[in-house]
Order: structure tokens, then C-alpha cells, then sequence
């Protein structure tokens, strides 16, 4: 398939918020995946929303708060073609690096203040518990957010990394619209209780790292390839025997996207959009071309004997190593 295709971009629903069925990640804009580059990342959210990709996603921990004022720039002069999706919950200690979780309802309007400041655009459209904590009742965490529902401040919102039982915990306070979780053809562990769970409760599913965090490209062949401060360094499937039981899986991927002629990211990106017209990738870069080529995958048509191969190659539990650092997921 050409980069050069114009491919029209069907839309998908969240819930009651309507979006294009692939999404950009914002987070890899800032300095997370190596050095971040302004300039490439206003250039590339533009380019997106020219094909057609409405839903942005931010948080406000991504880039130590910068990525947000990065994002609410690109998006600011074409606010109504777009649907901006940020996150709280998750806070880095500016001394040691160190993350710890935050649901008290007072930090839930703190947070949701400074993500409007700067983004320098109100309302929110979808609005994230980035993580859930642990030692404050999800009730007590949803009862603000909803408060900033009910003040205007957000129009719709969303929880990542959920339990089935902080679902349907949070879900009982105010609806939710979506859910944002790893999903990919390397990380499958929600498609046997969380995704059920969801289309019962009808929330929609935004699957983050759709590409593996890079690694279902096919572009990384050894962690040499990764930025001196990339934080993939410190995750489990990019080291040591992990890195080469993986590298095998992308290499089978990237044998049948050549003989597809198309690329592995757009092969793996399609397998996801078959699971359900309430899934919406979110596929994160900062390089135009590389929007061009992760929207180009709602073209892909798989075949049933297609979809087939494809979860004999990556079927659920295939991948090496845990998915995260410890301590990085809480449900």
C-alpha cells in the first residue's frame, strides 16, 4: 500500500463521542521515546488532521506537563475538528522520578485545572483516570470527576488500566466512555475479561502502544537502536532474551505484511480494528509519515484465513517479558 494513497477515514464511537477510528498518541512528542522535536510534532498533528483523525491523545505526566502545552498548540486554531483526550492520576516526583498514583478528589479538580491551563482550550472532551489508586474508594475519584462534568469543564469520561471491578465501580457513579489499555498484537490479557466487560457496560475501547511501543514495526532489531534515555529501555521485552523471543514474533509479522505489501505497523494496526467498531488505536509518533502510514491501515482487509495466521503467530501470552516496569500498572 503507498504512503501516498489517500485513504478516507471511517469514524468509530466511543460511547456517545463520535471519533476517527485511529487516533494519534501524543506522548512520544515530548522527550519519552529520546529527545522530543516541537517543531516535527506541531507539523505531524496538523498532517493528521488534514487525513481526517480527530481524536488527540495527552496526558498531563507526559513530557513532565510539557506535552500538553505541545498539543493544546497544534490543536488550538482547528478546535472544532478535534477531540482532545488528556489524563490525571499519575505524578513523578521532580527530585527522585519516582511515580506514585493520585485519586483524592481534591487533586482531581487541581489536575483538571492545570491540564485546561495548559492546553489553553476548555472543555475537555474526554477526560482520564489515568490509573487507579489503590488507597482512595474509585467512588470518591468518580464523584469529582463528575463534578467537573456537571461545571463544564469536561464533556466525557474515560479510565486506563482498569480492573473489571473498577469498571463496574466507577461506571455505577458516572458513565464511562472509554477505556484506554494496552492492546496488541504483544498484550492481549484484556481481551478475555476486561473487553467483555466493557461492551456489557457500553464503553468504548482506545487501545494505547498499538504497535507494541514500537516494536511491531519491525524498525527496532536490537536495544541499541533505542535513544540513550529512551524509557523503553527499562521495560522487559526490550532486554535480553526477551528482546530476541519477541524479535521472532515481529519478524513472522513482518513476513506476512510483505506479502500483503503492506507494512507490519499497518498489518497490526488492522488486526486490531477487526476486533469491534468500538476500538479505537491510538498509535503514538511525532513523524508525519508515519501518520500517514498508521491511517493508511483502515484500508487493510483481512480475510477470515488471515485472521487466522495471524493469531497463530501472536496468539494471547506470546510475547516475553511483562508488558510494564513493575509498579507501573495499577487496576
Amino acid at each position: 500500500m503507498s504512503d501516498d494513497d489517500t485513504i478516507p477515514m471511517p469514524t468509530r464511537s466511543l460511547g456517545q463521542l463520535h471519533v476517527s477510528a485511529i487516533g494519534l498518541g501524543c506522548m512520544s512528542m515530548s522527550a519519552v521515546y529520546g529527545d522530543g522535536d516541537e517543531d516535527s510534532a506541531m507539523h505531524a498533528i496538523g498532517h493528521a488532521i488534514d487525513l481526517g483523525v480527530t481524536l488527540f491523545d495527552t496526558a498531563d505526566v507526559y513530557g513532565a506537563t510539557d506535552n500538553e502545552r505541545i498539543v493544546g498548540n497544534a490543536l488550538r486554531s482547528r478546535r472544532d475538528e478535534v477531540v482532545i483526550a488528556t489524563k490525571f492520576g499519575i505524578e513523578i516526583d521532580p527530585d527522585s522520578d519516582a511515580r506514585s498514583v493520585n485519586g483524592r478528589p481534591e487533586y482531581v479538580h487541581a489536575a483538571c485545572d492545570a491540564s485546561l491551563h495548559r492546553l489553553g482550550l476548555e472543555p475537555i472532551d474526554l477526560y482520564y483516570q489515568h490509573r487507579v489508586d489503590t488507597d482512595v474508594p474509585i467512588e470518591e475519584t468518580w464523584g469529582a470527576m463528575a463534578e467537573l462534568v456537571a461545571a463544564g469543564k469536561v464533556l466525557h469520561l474515560g479510565i486506563s488500566e482498569a480492573s473489571t471491578t473498577s469498571l463496574r465501580a466507577a461506571h455505577a457513579v458516572h458513565p464511562i466512555t472509554a477505556l484506554q489499555s494496552e492492546w496488541s498484537l504483544w498484550s492481549r490479557d484484556i481481551e478475555d475479561e476486561i473487553v467483555p466487560t466493557c461492551r456489557e457496560l457500553g464503553i468504548g475501547i482506545v487501545p494505547y502502544s498499538p504497535l507494541g511501543r514500537g516494536f511491531l514495526t519491525g524498525q527496532i532489531r536490537s536495544p541499541d537502536d533505542l535513544a540513550e534515555f529512551d524509557f523503553r529501555k527499562a521495560n522487559p521485552r526490550f532486554q535480553g532474551d526477551n528482546f530476541a523471543r519477541n524479535l521472532d514474533l515481529v519478524d513472522a509479522v513482518s513476513a506476512m505484511a510483505a506479502e500483503k505489501d503492506v507494512t507490519p505497523a499497518q498489518l497490526a494496526l488492522a488486526w486490531l480494528l477487526t476486533k469491534g467498531e468500538d476500538v479505537v488505536p491510538i498509535p503514538g509518533t511525532k513523524r508525519s509519515a508515519r501518520v500517514t502510514e498508521n491511517a493508511a491501515s483502515v484500508a487493510v482487509e483481512l480475510s477470515d484465513d488471515e485472521l487466522a495466521r495471524i493469531e497463530d503467530i501472536s496468539p494471547i501470552g506470546a510475547a516475553a517479558g511483562d508488558r510494564a516496569p513493575k509498579g507501573w500498572i495499577n487496576r
